[in-house]
């Protein structure tokens, strides 16, 4: 079994990174010189594949632009002398054969996937979801290794917090060898009474294509939406699906606190202003410190009893 094709759903509105956001698709947000949907397609890329659907909305077309030529920024590049720059340009038109389609209605993950179902054909396939940026060991290709060996979907999933389970979707698993289990149902976003454990699924699918009759046939769930979970869950319960425990880390760029330690980690991984960024960082943090310090001993000074000392306050505190 191979895995050539990959989707990448990016027609969601981006409405946790509202106002920029509003004329900008979220997945081209700069994740230091390169934009989030860089990373996500690279990350396919390492794993093996070949061919690569990105499936946007009204709006998006800063994508599609993105991983074309450029005709005049080239030329403009060649007269200019540089051809250092122009090479990282040309580059993400080359990546790969990427394929854009329209996701007319917003209606939920699970109708965006099943969109590709033209595009897929009788093939397993990857999903990448455009929020979720993995540094380390590219994270689909350990889910195509185990959906090989065991010749069925497979998910990657991480423990999260009791407090973050909400946030995502919980499953219901068995061991089957060190960090790859059989999962033997799914639930979207639960309540921590209905959860089934701490490990959630966290954007990256590598996806057999029944999954495509079994969308079709999904009702509305969460939100109103087709979930793609809901569409896991009948695939679990009827069929087989593992769970991969995956080695990178995971930022998730579709908030603010999540972006921009998403642009840090990666910007110190920049040689052309790591350096600087580890001194500014530095700096800050001292500074930060000695205020707190400076303010800490003032409010000492102040009033250790909770209350400022006076010649007749009688408190023995001076």
């Amino acid at each position: 079994m191979k895995v050539k094709k990959a989707v990448i759903p990016a027609a969601g509105f981006g409405t946790r990174m509202l106002p920029a956001t509003k004329s900008m698709p979220k997945e081209m947000l700069p994740i230091v010189d390169k934009p989030a949907i860089h990373y996500i397609v690279q990350e396919a890329i390492d794993s093996g594949i070949e061919d690569i659907l990105i499936i946007t909305n009204r709006g998006k077309h800063a994508l599609e632009d993105y991983f074309d030529y450029t005709p005049e920024l080239e030329q403009s590049l060649i007269n200019a002398g540089k051809a250092e720059t122009l090479s990282k340009i040309r580059h993400t038109a080359e990546m790969a054969n990427i394929n854009f389609v329209r996701q007319k209605e917003i209606k939920g993950l699970g109708h965006a996937v099943w969109s590709a179902k033209s595009f897929v054909g009788n093939e397993p396939f990857a999903v990448l979801l455009g929020d979720d940026i993995m540094l380390g060991k590219p994270v689909i290709k350990e889910l195509i290794d185990a959906a090989v060996k065991y010749k069925t979907s497979a998910v990657g999933v991480k423990e999260v917090s009791l407090e973050d389970v909400s946030k995502y979707c919980s499953i219901k698993y068995s061991e089957l060898e060190d960090k790859i289990f059989k999962v033997a149902d799914v639930v979207e976003k639960p309540t921590p009474e209905k959860m089934f454990s701490q490990y959630a699924i966290l954007g990256r699918y590598v996806l057999m294509p029944e999954i495509f009759e079994i969308l079709e046939k999904t009702p509305p769930g969460h939100g109103g939406e087709i979930q793609l979970t809901d569409g896991l869950g009948t695939l679990c319960r009827n069929g087989s699906m593992v769970a991969v425990d995956f080695d990178a880390k995971r930022y998730d760029t579709g908030n603010l606190p999540g972006y921009l330690e998403t642009v840090i980690d990666y910007a110190l991984r920049d040689p052309s202003v790591e350096t600087w960024l580890k001194q500014f960082l530095t700096d800050k943090v001292r500074g930060f410190m000695m205020s707190d310090y400076i303010s800490q001993r003032q409010d000492e000074i102040r009033s250790p009893n909770g209350h400022e000392h006076g010649e007749s306050c009688g408190c023995g505190g001076h």
